[in-house]
């Protein structure tokens, strides 16, 4: 059986609020299940794929080095996602920049302060 990475949870202060944010720049759906303030995310419909990573750890947010998982979240148009990460709450950390052959990338702080990114994949 492999051991594929099949789920990641969301840290939120408001979950409200955080629900509301990734709803308006992912268009993610959010489904109660189990305990109170718990939701199951609908991130699409693709079916699963690899996903994941090993890095050295690094700085994002000035002064706190990265703990925890990573995640990034690929998107179809970069520029029109930071603008409804900043017009919903969020908050850019890092400028764009590309990664030759595969994608171009940027950081963010979610409104409750989670660091996620946001690619676009180069077009084959």
């Amino acid at each position: 059986m492999p051991n594929n990475i099949d789920f990641f949870a969301i840290n939120a202060d408001e979950v409200p609020r955080a629900r509301d944010f990734y709803h308006k720049v992912f268009d993610w759906a959010f489904e109660p299940w189990g305990p109170p303030n718990f939701y199951l995310i609908k991130t699409g419909e693709e079916p699963d794929r690899t996903v994941g990573g090993l890095q050295e750890r690094r700085e994002l947010v000035p002064g706190g080095k990265m703990i925890g998982f990573e995640c990034t979240i690929n998107v179809t148009n970069l520029d029109e996602t930071i603008r409804a990460i900043e017009s919903n709450g969020g908050k850019m950390i890092t400028s764009k920049f590309h990664i030759p052959g595969v994608c171009t990338v940027a950081y963010f702080q979610d409104t409750e302060g989670n660091v996620a990114g946001v690619s676009q994949l180069d077009k084959p």
